[in-house]
């Protein structure tokens, strides 16, 4: 089994990331592999609607979407982690993530997810509201820790002196492990994550 992260920081080793490994050391105990994958520098753009989402995943393939839906595809859960940016998630891991799950939204349902959030002071809770959102949106299995899944400082080091932040990042890689075995045992036993009811879609209120 495996869980695909992602790291929404434009600063590869920084403090969203320290927050990610923590996580993945625990799954790495529990025997699960973890995969971290950084949003790099260059310009990501918005979903613009086009509706012109293939199999492939989206028609824009200048950055790393259609490569991630294609990990997604082969993943059992996932990590998304953000810094704060104005108390709320960076914009470039927003735009990111509204065209993978637009055009990739089945390589997610019936996984776990969870977001992760790291801040000097504040804005974390509104942070992962947003990120929160897409798992709701896609019929996947929301993991959650002993507090708010986030860890604060200024700086990776300030991060490390986070006692409760990084306990919070090891008890979330616990549950992640624990119900990603959960389902395996169940698939082991017959019990698949159900299909979901198709074809309503009610765009007015009357």
């Amino acid at each position: 089994m495996k869980v695909l992260m992602l790291n929404g920081s434009c600063n590869p080793k920084g403090c969203t990331y320290t927050a990610l490994t923590e996580v993945g050391k625990t799954l790495t105990s529990a025997g699960i592999d973890y995969e971290i994958v950084q949003l790099d520098g260059g310009p990501v753009r918005d979903c613009i609607g086009c509706n012109q989402c293939s199999k492939n995943g989206c028609v824009f393939t200048d950055d790393g979407v259609n490569d991630f839906i294609a990990k997604s595809r082969q993943a059992d859960g996932f990590v998304f982690g953000t810094p704060v940016y104005y108390a709320h998630p960076s914009g470039r891991v927003l735009s990111f993530l509204d065209r993978v799950f637009y055009a990739g939204g089945g390589a997610f349902a019936g996984k776990p997810g969870a977001a992760v959030a790291s801040a000097r002071r504040a804005g974390t809770t509104a942070s992962l509201d947003a990120l929160g959102k897409y798992f709701g949106i896609s019929n996947m299995v929301t993991v959650g820790s002993t507090y708010w899944n986030m860890v604060h400082g200024h700086c990776p080091d300030d991060v490390m002196l986070d006692g409760e932040g990084l306990q919070t990042m090891r008890n979330l890689g616990r549950s992640m492990a624990w119900l990603l075995h959960c389902i395996q045992a169940g698939r082991e036993a017959g019990y698949d994550f159900p299909a979901p009811e198709r074809g309503h879609q009610t765009n007015f209120i009357r």
